[in-house]
């Protein structure tokens, strides 16, 4: 991914040279003054971006380099600020001049701002040389890009621990020598055997040397070659025919393992491989070099973490003192089984006096930069290790979940946006930003550095958090950098630099959230609340602010919003679930603005100025919120949710089909009649299925839709495009034939009535189908069944749920090759289980199924237990052996 526009490492380098650019360009030629000073200041800041990035590389600055990265850091995040209020004034076309006087007020008055932000541009122009010149007088040393920091790996010793100071590894050490036997008999015995640590930059002729060495018995000066290929083939010689067990330990990226797994044959005598990795996407890539399987740590239970504790603290669990058992236990949840945060804890918790008072201090401070000693240094060290080895945008990324407080609970789309509006997200290629985000996110949970949770019930992840030893970590590194200033009324936490970037604001230990007036705020570019407090600054102070995050501020009142108009640059306003009932008419002056969120809000009419926001991609309104004629102004917008037809104009209905970027659509077509609208059902439904078939034509790939079950019975031409439908409290008679002209769908979910064999056999065509979730108001009168000529030759999930049903679905060989998760809801009433086989719907004819999913219902809990013992011996017949789960 290319550099990120802006970054902890880099603060806001790159658009500044971007705007500097532009200042040069024909459009503001007349300003010879001006573009002077930019033509000037752009070498000097294109070498310091090159360096910083250089040095970004660089695990362990010099307490020089990193003086100096901080003061270019701050004077870039400086000179954006200079330059947009520059570029504000210049472009200014809303100023309306009334009369000869008026015009000659409003041209003094921009020419008075712009010498004012021309002498602040010069200013700055003078303290970035001046930094430069005194970096260059006082270094001694030049410093480059492949400065690595050669510290030991504080898990390195752990290999020399004895045996029996370890915890919790009888379980994971039997799953592991089973999985290593799989009935070969052989493994018991391995001649040959190697353990060797990759690292994180590593040197992968030494690696070989050194397997070659381990294996062969050799000297490693014996083992020297002129290529790395001849080292692989020497190995590759020596290893065939015989049978071996080699660890690879830490391996970082796939690329290092395409290399090393060159050098193990192919044998059939019981040869075993071991790698480790924190990385998901090394550990399939090594399972799929040899067919192997992947075995996940799981964190310790707490009877093995309260061992792990005691024993670094006293001889034994029964050794602690009552008094502190409680306190213990609180400290271990927070640890969550993670034996490094345990270790850790335990070593800081060894110097301090054994009093509940002490230790209540170290709980307490647990996820909020925690003192350190030299455990906790050893813990930092290694979580150091994961955070230099993220490329500049992710290492940005991973700094910002610092803005939430602990155990906070993060909403993946909320997170995603805010990456986008700060300017830590490029596009790259043909994704979208907000694709691009995604990718960053699934980076991150790849290489376990954010907890993902909750996921609906497609698989979809919606949620994640951060591990409080994690926090702790990111949130040193973010004052560090001043990146993040967080405000927990009484608590406030801070770098060196006086000027806020980015304020969290948090609940304080009191239930107070006060911002202290010593804070300055006309600088802050991201203003993120997690307290419900009334008492929130004037917007006027935050001038240059691109994220305003007020969600879950239930007293947030229309005042508060007082002038919002002024925040030029704001990119992201979240208002959910907040006591706004209206949004002022300046809010048409945000022409930065690319996302609004309004769910949950008191919102029922959009002000006219909305259609002005040129730049909004996303759109989120209650069903009930009334907009404006116009909207087809707004043609960045790629998201819209969620609009009744009915509560619209029919000029609006008609615009919405203009809309050529519009991705993602939902309708609620529930009939309301408190808005005054006197348009006709019927014109009303004509018209949004024009539009629809016109966003077909454009971009439209996702549609939902409530209460459609009228309006989508009708015959219409519905959008080719659409790649997800998904219909709730629409129920149609039967599945409608206008469905199979939906080529390109991939999810589809629909309410029918009573399904028929044909209905499968339309659904069953579509070809791109991945996901189909069937909602039936009543069971089928016939067996159902699923056949090869079906279709369904793409579908992955499967989720049937028919009211009153026993199983009237039957498949067949050959049918769904590709479903892995079935969810299926089984009445027992409904259902006769005195035959072995009453539950037997063809489970075993699904190759590839992974997951089964069963909700069973009933009065009888005989009966219940046997459609349980059913569905247990139809699960064991299919050759996958699918896990089953009980819903």
């Amino acid at each position: 991914m290319e550099a990120a526009l802006v970054s902890a490492a880099t603060g806001a380098l790159r658009p500044v040279l971007g705007k500097l650019a532009a200042l040069l360009g024909d459009k503001y030629k007349r300003f010879k003054g001006v573009r002077k000073e930019m033509k000037s200041l752009t070498d000097e800041l294109t070498a310091m971006h090159n360096f910083l990035l250089r040095m970004s590389e660089v695990e362990d600055p010099d307490v020089q380099d990193k003086a100096w990265m901080a003061e270019v850091r701050e004077l870039s995040y400086d000179m954006e600020d200079a330059i947009d209020e520059f570029m504000l004034c210049v472009d200014d076309k809303d100023a309306k001049p009334d009369g000869f006087m008026d015009k000659i007020k409003i041209s003094l008055g921009k020419m008075r701002a712009r010498h004012r932000i021309g002498s602040e541009i010069q200013d700055l122009k003078k303290q970035i040389i001046e930094v430069g010149e005194r970096n260059t007088r006082y270094k001694t040393r030049e410093v480059f890009a492949n400065t690595r920091n050669t510290a030991v790996d504080p898990r390195a010793l752990a290999i020399f621990e004895h045996a029996s100071k370890l915890v919790g590894i009888d379980e994971p050490m039997n799953e592991i020598i089973k999985l290593l036997m799989h009935d070969d008999g052989r493994v018991r015995t391995q001649p040959l055997k190697a353990f060797l640590s990759v690292s994180r930059n590593p040197d992968l002729m030494n690696i070989m040397r050194t397997i070659l060495s381990r294996v062969s018995n050799q000297d490693y000066a014996s083992t020297e070659a002129g290529s790395i290929q001849q080292v692989i083939i020497n190995i590759t010689n020596f290893l065939a025919g015989k049978r071996y067990l080699i660890v690879v330990d830490d391996i970082w990226d796939v690329e290092t393992w395409n290399v090393i797994k060159c050098a193990f044959p192919m044998t059939s005598c019981g040869s075993r491989i071991v790698t480790t990795s924190r990385m998901n996407n090394v550990a399939h890539s090594c399972c799929s070099s040899f067919s192997g399987y992947i075995y996940n740590i799981r964190s310790l239970n707490m009877m093995h973490s309260r061992q792990l504790f005691h024993r670094r603290l006293f001889t034994s669990v029964e050794d602690c003192p009552t008094h502190l058992k409680d306190v213990a236990d609180q400290i271990l949840e927070k640890c969550v089984g993670l034996p490094l945060a345990i270790i850790a804890i335990s070593g800081l918790l060894a110097n301090r006096e054994s009093t509940k008072d002490q230790w209540d201090q170290v709980k307490n401070s647990i996820g909020h930069a925690l003192e350190r000693n030299p455990t906790v240094e050893g813990m930092m060290k290694i979580l150091s290790l994961s955070y230099f080895d993220l490329p500049p945008h992710l290492e940005t990324c991973l700094l910002y979940l610092s803005t939430f407080p602990e155990d906070h609970i993060i909403k993946k789309i909320d997170l995603i946006n805010s990456w986008i509006a700060e300017g830590f997200i490029p596009k790259e290629g043909t994704h979208t930003v907000h694709e691009s985000g995604e990718m960053c996110f699934n980076d991150l949970a790849n290489r376990n550095l954010i907890q993902l949770g909750g996921t609906d019930k497609y698989g979809l992840v919606k949620i994640c958090r951060v591990h409080d030893t994690i926090l702790d970590f990111i949130i040193s590194k973010s004052i560090e950098e001043n990146f993040i200033t967080l405000d927990g009324g009484s608590n406030l936490t801070t770098g060196k630099q006086s000027k806020v970037r980015r304020l969290s604001l948090q609940v304080g230990k009191q239930g107070n959230s006060v911002i202290p007036t010593s804070l300055v705020l006309s600088h802050v570019r991201s203003f993120n609340v997690f307290s419900d407090s009334r008492e929130i600054p004037s917007l006027d102070q935050f001038r240059h602010l691109r994220v305003l995050n007020f969600r879950n501020c239930y007293q947030l009142g229309n005042y508060h919003l007082g002038n919002i108009g002024r925040l030029f640059q704001l990119r992201y306003l979240n208002l959910r679930n907040t006591a706004v009932s209206n949004l002022p008419e300046q809010i048409g002056h945000l022409r930065c603005l690319e996302m609004i969120d309004l769910r949950n809000t008191n919102v029922r009419e959009l002000p006219e100025a909305i259609v002005n926001l040129r730049k909004l991609v996303h759109l989120l309104v209650e069903t009930r919120v009334k907009f404006p004629d116009g909207i087809a102004k707004i043609q960045a917008l790629e998201m819209l949710k969620e609009v009744n037809p009915f509560n619209q104009s029919l000029n609006f209905l008609v615009e919405l089909g203009q809309l050529k970027n519009l991705r993602n659509l939902h309708l609620d077509l529930e009939k309301e009649s408190t808005t005054g609208n006197t348009m006709g059902a019927k014109e009303c439904k004509k018209a949004i299925a024009s539009s629809l078939h016109k966003l077909g034509t454009h971009n439209l790939r996702s549609l939902t839709v409530v209460y459609g079950d009228n309006f989508l019975q009708e015959p219409w031409c519905p959008p080719l495009s659409l790649q997800s439908l998904m219909l709730y409290w629409s129920p149609f008679p039967q599945v409608p034939n206008w469905m199979s002209s939906l080529v390109n769908l991939q999810q589809l979910r629909l309410e029918v009535e009573g399904l028929r064999q044909d209905d499968l056999c339309i659904l069953g065509a579509l070809p791109s189908l991945l996901i189909l979730d069937i909602i039936g108001v009543r069971k089928s009168r016939d067996r159902l069944r699923v056949s090869g000529e079906v279709g369904f030759r793409c579908l992955r999930m499967f989720f049937y749920y028919i009211q009153d049903e026993g199983m009237e679905l039957m498949f067949a060989a050959g049918s769904m090759p590709k479903l892995e998760k079935l969810r299926i809801n089984v009445d027992t009433d409904e259902i006769k289980l005195r035959t072995s086989d009453a539950l037997n719907f063809g489970m075993d004819n699904l190759p590839c199924l992974i997951t089964v999913e069963c909700a069973l219902r009933g009065r009888v809990r005989s009966a219940l237990e046997a459609a349980r013992d059913a569905m247990v011996r139809a699960a064991g017949t299919n050759p996958n052996h699918p896990s089953l789960i009980f819903v």
